[in-house]
C-alpha cells in the first residue's frame, strides 16, 4: 500500500471532529490523528510494519492522560514500562474509540472474498477511559465499497473509499473532507 493522505471525520454520537494523516510506504505505515470531543481532545499515533501489523500506538489526551502500547506484530503486547499485557495475546489489530480510522487496519491487512466473514481479535482502546481490552470482531466484505462490521450485539455496514478509509459509518461517523 502506498498512501499519503489526510482525512477528516465528523462524529455523530457523540459530536466530534477528527483530522487524520496516513503515510504508507513499502517500509511502514504511520498514522497521526487528532480528535476533539465534547469533554477532551485526543491525539493518537499508530505505526504499522511493512505487513500492516500494528507495532506501536500512543494516545495522549489534553487532560494529561497517556496510553502507550507496543506489539511484536505477532499478537504479543506490552505497555510503556515493557510489562507484558497477557490479556491482549493474539490481538494483531487495534480499534480506538472514538475514531473510524482503525476500522481500516484489518481491512488493509487482509485478503477479501465478497460475502465471506473474517474474525479478528482486537486490542480495543477506549479513549474516554484510556483503557484497553480484548474484543472479538467480524468483518464481511459486501461489495467493493462496503464492509459489515459486527461486535457482540453491535452491527453496521460501513462504506469505504478506494483507499479503504471510512466514508460513512451509519449513526457514528461521516467523512467531511
Amino acid at each position: 500500500m502506498s498512501l499519503d493522505r489526510s482525512v477528516r471525520w465528523r462524529g455523530l454520537d457523540p459530536a466530534t471532529i477528527e483530522h487524520c494523516h496516513v503515510i504508507s510506504t513499502e517500509r511502514d505505515t504511520r498514522i497521526r490523528g487528532a480528535i476533539i470531543t465534547p469533554t477532551y481532545g485526543l491525539f493518537y499515533r499508530i505505526k504499522l510494519d511493512d505487513t500492516e501489523h500494528v507495532r506501536t500506538v500512543k494516545l495522549e489526551r489534553t487532560d494529561g492522560k497517556v496510553l502507550e502500547l507496543f506489539s511484536d506484530g505477532a499478537g504479543n503486547w506490552s505497555d510503556d514500562r515493557a510489562e507484558p499485557l497477557s490479556a491482549l495475546k493474539g490481538c494483531i489489530d487495534i480499534d480506538i474509540w472514538p475514531t473510524p480510522l482503525t476500522n481500516s487496519l484489518p481491512i488493509w491487512r487482509s485478503q477479501w472474498t465478497i460475502g465471506t466473514p473474517q474474525r479478528f481479535t482486537m486490542a480495543w482502546i477506549d479513549g474516554d477511559e484510556m483503557t484497553v481490552r480484548r474484543d472479538e470482531q467480524i468483518y464481511t466484505q459486501l461489495d467493493a465499497t462496503h464492509f459489515r462490521y459486527q461486535s457482540a450485539d453491535f452491527e453496521r455496514d460501513i462504506e469505504v473509499d478506494a483507499d479503504r478509509l471510512v466514508v460513512t459509518y451509519p449513526g457514528l461517523f461521516e467523512r467531511v473532507d
